[in-house]
């Protein structure tokens, strides 16, 4: 065996060629990493995720997750350094606003809405820190993104529970988006951790009875019993019930059961069939169920057919009827507050189909001209013709509602905030939430969507529901003010 012996020279010179390759290759091991990290964040709070990279997490306006809301974010975000500017002479906390603000054609809630929503809870930040409603603590406004369908609920909502402390102080929730089964796991998280939450457009019946949570919009229950009460003035004696069955679709199943209670009594107002039902968790399939559904209606002719199903759904629904065999039977389609959330175009379609749609919402603008009574006057101005909306963002209707109940979720969010601190002298999260059971008689939350107080169980107490029909232009028209005892409600 021949043994071969290397000169020393060379074999440094390997040694350090290897030693150079193991230091390169760290480095760009590091710098790769580094680049990966780079390219996930959007802004301070921020991450991209998923396969679509949303950019999800808690911004103070400084970032924005979509172009639409530039205009108002930029607002929130001057608000909130005014706070911060004024810290040493008046304290502040935080309440973030959180529901999907990268919305695709999968999500119930619109682009349109959402912003709304946020015009809405800038409106109250403001009312609360320097309008006519001045107290303190001062409120910075955070802005949640758990990304469509809420996908990134959890990414999002530790975030926020992570801002409990300073510099944030954050102590409330409010908003949370529609009825879905990720949302609710985000109440439930966030109610582990002592946040006080307020639900803006939230109505599952069955989303109760949890430490800290209380909401603003009527349930289904109220919006059913509502409908049945509007329905039965009218003389109308036979319905059918149609509902979506996906699993997960709270707002549906709850919706559907409530109004076949409210409706059906055994006498002169019965369903003169079985519930018919699509899911709509099944591809494009739920598309089929709904367009053979008119043949079916065509035999049954009830008067009206209550659908208890999303926005988007609907119109589908209303082109299978509106070309129906039975041309000479007139339908009346009632729904809940879902199609609120539709676009501009989505309902002028509908309108086209010539179907008579009734649908509840969850507020109207003109809800104060019909019953003013039930809503707060000073509040209900902001929303009119030339009022603080109006001024701030002159060319965006408000007829879905989306900027009343974000306005009246952060105002009862900083009603509560106010109460902790002129009682309690502490302003915490679980110190905000037990004020929310005390907002009654003179404590009422003076909404804009109605005067609010709250039951043990976290829903508001006998909640204004206005009953809107959409008329040819494809736009919410006020028909009345309903509730769930059958009748608008009264200041108390």
């Amino acid at each position: 065996m021949v043994r071969l012996e290397w000169p020393l020279h060379v074999v440094r010179r390997v040694a350090l060629a290897l030693a150079g390759a193991a230091v390169l290759a760290t480095a760009l091991w590091l710098g790769a990493g580094w680049i990966q990290e780079w390219r996930s964040t959007c802004a301070e709070g921020v991450v991209e995720r998923g396969e679509r990279d949303e950019c999800v997490g808690v911004t103070d306006g400084s970032y924005t997750f979509a172009p639409h809301l530039e205009e108002v974010g930029k607002k929130i975000q001057e608000e909130n350094a005014r706070v911060l500017a004024d810290a040493g002479e008046e304290p502040y906390v935080s309440v973030a606003y959180l529901t999907s603000f990268t919305t695709t054609a999968e999500d119930s809630n619109s682009a349109e809405g959402v912003r709304h929503e946020l015009q809405g809870a800038y409106l109250a930040q403001y009312r609360h820190n320097r309008g006519d409603l001045s107290a303190t603590p001062k409120i910075r406004l955070l802005i949640a993104n758990p990304g469509s369908r809420s996908a990134h609920w959890r990414h999002t909502v530790d975030e926020l529970i992570a801002r409990k402390d300073s510099p944030d102080r954050l102590v409330a929730v409010a908003g949370l988006g529609p009825s879905t089964d990720e949302n609710l796991a985000a109440i439930r998280r966030l109610s582990k951790h002592g946040i006080a939450m307020v639900g803006a457009t939230m109505t599952a019946t069955d989303i109760q009875n949890i430490n800290g949570f209380v909401r603003v919009a009527p349930t289904n229950v109220d919006e059913a019993y509502a409908a049945a009460g509007y329905l039965k003035r009218r003389g109308v004696a036979s319905a059918v019930v149609i509902q979506d069955v996906a699993k997960g679709n709270l707002y549906a199943s709850t919706l559907g059961t409530a109004f076949t209670e409210a409706f059906h009594d055994g006498g002169a107002h019965k369903l003169v069939a079985e519930r018919m039902t699509y899911d709509s968790s099944v591809g494009s399939a739920w598309q089929n169920e709904l367009r053979y559904m008119s043949g079916q209606l065509c035999l049954q002719r009830p008067q009206v057919v209550y659908f208890a199903g999303r926005g988007r759904h609907l119109t589908h629904f209303l082109d299978s009827l509106a070309n129906r065999s039975c041309t000479e039977q007139k339908f009346t389609v009632f729904a809940g507050d879902d199609t609120t959330n539709l676009t501009a175009e989505q309902l002028a379609h509908a309108a086209d189909t010539g179907v008579e749609v009734l649908y509840t919402g969850l507020s109207h603008p003109d809800m104060y001209r019909a019953s003013p009574q039930s809503v707060s006057a000073p509040s209900a101005k902001n929303f009119q013709q030339g009022g603080l909306l109006d001024q701030w963002f002159p060319h965006d209707a408000r007829h879905d509602g989306g900027a009343l109940m974000g306005h009246d979720a952060v105002l009862a969010a900083a009603h509560g905030i106010q109460m902790a601190a002129r009682w309690q002298g502490k302003v915490a999260g679980d110190a905000v939430a037990r004020m929310f059971h005390q907002m009654d008689g003179s404590q009422q939350v003076a909404g804009a969507s109605g005067f609010i107080s709250f039951q043990n169980n976290g829903n508001p107490r006998n909640k204004a529901v206005p009953v809107l029909r959409l008329n040819a232009a494809g736009q919410a028209e006020f028909v009345e003010v309903s509730a769930a005892q059958g009748k608008p409600p009264e200041q108390q």
